[in-house]
């Protein structure tokens, strides 16, 4: 097992700070970097790929590395825009639900938030979901 130590810190802190903001919020270290759960349900995993490892995330984003990669939940119109776009985002061929976005330097780190908001909204319970809702704009 790995864990946050293998992800670098500059893409890791926004995405940490993002996640735990939200309500009930756990991070664990996963088999390969650092995910998020609402609940038990994980609605982040945030990841290096490097040397063609792991090797099914290197296939889903289309390069041995290295490269951090950010899986996200989407659904809807959303996630079909998301897998359909082209990089940084790209499917993933597990879970229905789910969609990878390349991180580099010009990440769009208000766009990251959202999509974290978003996934965990995907994933996280009624209740939650409704706690959220009424604190996002335009709700």
């Amino acid at each position: 097992m790995s864990g946050p130590d293998d992800v670098p810190p500059d893409l890791l802190a926004p995405v940490r700070a993002a996640c735990l903001a939200l309500p009930e919020v756990r991070e664990e270290a996963a088999w390969e970097g650092v995910r998020w759960q609402v609940r038990g349900r994980t609605f982040a995993h945030l990841l290096t790929v490097a040397g063609g490892r792991p090797q099914a995330f290197a296939r889903a984003v289309g390069t041995d590395g290295p490269v951090t990669v950010l899986m996200l939940r989407s659904s809807g119109a959303e996630l079909d825009a998301l897998r359909a776009g082209g990089p940084p985002f790209f499917p993933a061929p597990w879970g229905a639900d789910v969609v990878g976005m390349a991180l580099d330097a010009d990440v769009d780190w208000t766009e990251v938030g959202e999509l974290l908001t978003e996934s965990f909204l995907v994933r996280a319970p009624r209740v939650l979901r409704e706690e959220v809702e009424r604190l996002l704009p335009g709700e």
